[in-house]
């Protein structure tokens, strides 16, 4: 599966649009963590706890959206974006969304 940022796959022709496809994941905080980063942001310094947690929920939702795009016979994924957004106190969403397409090599290019 192709995911990409922009509107168009250089090498790539789009044959067909599918549609929004998108994943979510929502995380709290954790008491633990919470502890490490009060000592991290007095110390100064990377809070690296919610930087892990982060990362983990941003592969969580492209699964998930890739998940979604394999359902509709997608083979690419075209505009992905990121969101965030706090739930309620402690806890955030990652959404992550974009465009489901099927595509083929561009003529004259032999591109997969």
């Amino acid at each position: 599966m192709i995911l990409v940022t922009t509107q168009d796959i250089p090498g790539r022709r789009i044959t067909r649009t599918l549609g929004l496809v998108r994943g979510n994941t929502i995380r709290a905080r954790h008491v633990g963590r919470d502890i490490m980063a009060i000592f991290r942001n007095i110390a100064g310094g990377e809070v690296y706890e919610y930087t892990k947690m982060l990362a983990e929920a941003r592969e969580q939702a492209i699964d998930r959206m890739l998940q979604e795009a394999e359902t509709l016979g997608a083979d690419a994924v075209l505009a992905v974006r990121f969101q965030t957004s706090m739930i309620m106190q402690g806890a955030a969403e990652m959404l992550c969304y974009g465009t489901a397409v099927n595509t083929v090599a561009s003529e004259g290019d032999e591109t997969p």
